[in-house]
């Protein structure tokens, strides 16, 4: 079977739809606001997606230089407000740019269970565990 003239222009269209749809996806990718802005409904979107690979290659491409985009501007304002000496835009960046500002991952190496505690270890321990759980812990070694 041969495409009609009305099939061949229905195809068209939506090859051009799809293109608008990822050219918009580039600057603005939240897929609700880029639909809208292209004509498209979000069910359209996610159908193209479904039964065109290309088209789900090229979207997908869209979006992450659409949030690379994103986040160049945001990083860009974020220096601004810095150099406003805004302190919160200053915190968060210390606090994901320097090792000194950012969360501190530390390490828990358990002690072996022939491990002796000193007395002041042990203490510490029962005191902590009575911080923790809000029930007096008893040391049942000494009791």
């Amino acid at each position: 079977m041969t495409d009609t003239t009305y099939d061949i222009t229905i195809k068209e269209r939506q090859e051009k739809e799809k293109q608008t749809l990822v050219g918009v996806l580039k600057e603005l990718p939240i897929i609700q606001a880029a639909c809208k802005r292209a004509g498209i409904s979000r069910d359209t979107y996610y159908r193209w997606r479904r039964e065109d690979k290309i088209f789900r290659r090229e979207s997908e491409n869209a979006l992450n230089q659409g949030i690379e985009f994103v986040s160049d501007m945001s990083e860009s304002q974020l220096i601004t407000l810095i150099k406003d000496q805004k302190m919160p835009a200053i915190a968060m960046w210390l606090k994901h740019n320097h090792p000194r500002y950012g969360s501190k991952n530390r390490s828990y190496t358990p002690i072996a269970s022939n491990e002796e505690l000193t007395p002041e270890e042990e203490q510490m321990a029962l005191d902590a565990l009575k911080l923790v759980s809000g029930n007096v812990v008893s040391n049942h070694k000494h009791d």
